[in-house]
């Protein structure tokens, strides 16, 4: 026994429903694992596996909360297995698939939509004359994209989204995370599109309606929606629905925004998945 475990420890189970089944439908399973201190609940989860059920399926990679891929449901709250103790649930814990994404197996779900999604938002389309330099920048500016780059693209942020969980508005919104992907984009102060064009249309910045729910579950502690989303509703609004600001702007007033280069001005190779097919046939 080690140093770390006593007694009550080594007395301790771990009981858990886990959901078993396909597309076809499934129920929750009841499985006990012996307590190990430190023990979260992708450990227990492979006890499930090592012990007991060789069957059951989850996806996961770093067991470090860095790649995001253990994302799943924890007595209904999207969560990291893998950082999830279960020292800080009472009761059975009760783990389910993310349920705003297609199931594949178990606790597996097809999330494939997310990065169709991200390819039709255009890389950082460098400014004329910056292109080949290294960027100056003033810290501010390199404080904020840098929040945003902290993003594991667990999509817990996208599960917990009632636009997307509940409604399944998949065609008009692009979800919290492409929401960071874009404000770190439009607020980088080398990039010269003019982003607001698809928050606008087809990112549909305007179906959030700020609840927070995406800032509560995420890992890497990332504001999303008063750093990211909020102040891109509040570009738009000064662009397309702002009578003040556009009228002082006309007569001279305010001074007009810096011109960026229009959405229309990308190419599509920018904004398309390739294929090994696809590639093949260039």
């Amino acid at each position: 026994m080690s140093g770390n475990t006593t007694n009550q420890d080594v007395n301790r189970k771990v009981h858990l429903k886990v959901f078993r089944g396909d597309i076809m439908g499934g129920e929750l399973v009841p499985y006990t694992v012996q307590y190990v201190p430190g023990m979260v609940v992708l450990d227990a989860i492979h006890d499930i596996q090592q012990n007991q059920d060789t069957t059951l399926a989850c996806r996961w990679n770093c067991k470090a909360a860095k790649c995001g891929s253990c994302s799943a449901e924890i007595n209904g709250k999207p969560r990291l297995l893998c950082k999830t103790s279960v020292d800080d649930i009472e009761g059975d814990i009760i783990v389910t698939p993310m349920r705003a994404f297609p199931l594949l197996k178990d606790l597996v779900t097809d999330v494939s939509w997310n990065y169709r999604v991200q390819a039709k938002i255009p890389p950082l389309q460098v400014k004329e004359g910056e292109q080949g330099r290294a960027f100056r920048m003033m810290q501010i500016d390199v404080d904020r994209v840098q929040e945003f780059r902290k993003c594991i693209e667990c999509f817990l942020c996208q599960d917990v989204c009632h636009v997307i969980r509940e409604h399944d508005r998949k065609e008009e919104f692009f979800g919290p995370r492409q929401m960071v992907r874009l404000a770190a984009l439009e607020m980088h102060p080398m990039d010269d599109l003019n982003r607001r064009e698809q928050l606008r249309g087809a990112a549909g910045i305007g179906m959030c309606n700020i609840t927070k729910c995406c800032t509560e579950v995420c890992p890497e502690h990332i504001k999303i929606t008063d750093n990211a989303i909020i102040p891109l509703k509040e570009r738009v609004a000064d662009d397309y629905y702002d009578p003040v600001r556009g009228l002082l702007t006309k007569i001279g007033l305010m001074p007009k925004r810096e011109p960026k280069l229009p959405m229309s001005s990308v190419p599509n190779e920018q904004t398309v998945i390739h294929t090994p097919e696809t590639r093949k046939a260039k």
